[in-house]
């Protein structure tokens, strides 16, 4: 039985990868700000409700639930889009935002979790987004790329923890959706792009996944991967 933490198991690909750990058998910690009443009487499904926007507050609300455990890995899933627009129409509050839930609530999980648990390996969901540098995707590229950075600097300075920064390919999330039906392909032709490619669904993100996390132990601690380039 494996021990895995996540974050955002409220919806989508969070509560997809819950759904299938906990299927195969093992316990999964989670931290988000809505329960997925799908796990109400599951014993091995360990809930947080916190808001990850609140980074003030993060380390010492998540002590308490991680304190003392070993957790085989930890899935940093929780994510938020910010609005599709130029980023000269984007403002700083905005931007903070975005890299409030993305990446700083990312460094305060991580803090937290070296000084009072065992981590074997720590994956952040990231995203192509990251080096793609698409109009109108400002704000979450520049969460994205940060997130890998930020994997790859605590990958040298916590060597006891594998870490890797991985895209997922595109998910049928509520995130997606809203690209698909809100954003006008036109004015943002990477819409049209998404919209045309192929899409997965939550449950076979998961699948797919949940096989390729112990393959990132082969490469090297602090690597940016993504499934769709990776040798499988």
């Amino acid at each position: 039985m494996q021990k895995i933490l996540i974050t955002g198991v409220g919806s989508g690909l969070g509560k997809a990868l819950a759904e299938a750990y906990l299927k195969r058998g093992d316990q999964v910690y989670a931290i988000g700000r809505e329960y997925p009443k799908i796990f109400d009487h599951d014993p091995h499904f360990f809930f947080l409700p916190y808001d990850l926007g609140e980074t003030f507050t993060l380390q010492a609300a998540v002590k308490p639930f991680i304190e003392h455990h070993r957790f085989d890995l930890v899935i940093l899933n929780a994510g938020v889009l910010g609005e599709i627009k130029p980023l000269s129409k984007t403002d700083l509050e905005e931007i903070k935002k975005v890299m409030e839930i993305n990446v700083w609530a990312n460094k305060e999980l991580i803090d937290v979790l070296s000084r009072y648990s065992n981590v074997k390996q720590i994956v952040a969901i990231s995203s192509g987004a990251a080096v793609n540098g698409s109009k109108g995707w400002g704000a979450y590229s520049l969460s994205k790329a940060s997130l890998n950075m930020l994997i790859n600097v605590y990958a040298k300075e916590l060597e006891s923890i594998h870490f890797t920064a991985l895209a997922p390919g595109v998910i049928r999330t509520p995130m997606v959706e809203k690209i698909l039906n809100t954003v006008d392909p036109k004015t943002f032709p990477s819409a049209a792009r998404l919209k045309n490619g192929p899409i997965q669904t939550p449950q076979q993100a998961a699948k797919l996944l949940i096989e390729t996390f112990p393959k990132l132990l082969d490469y090297e601690s602090g690597s940016f991967l993504d499934v769709r380039t990776m040798d499988r």
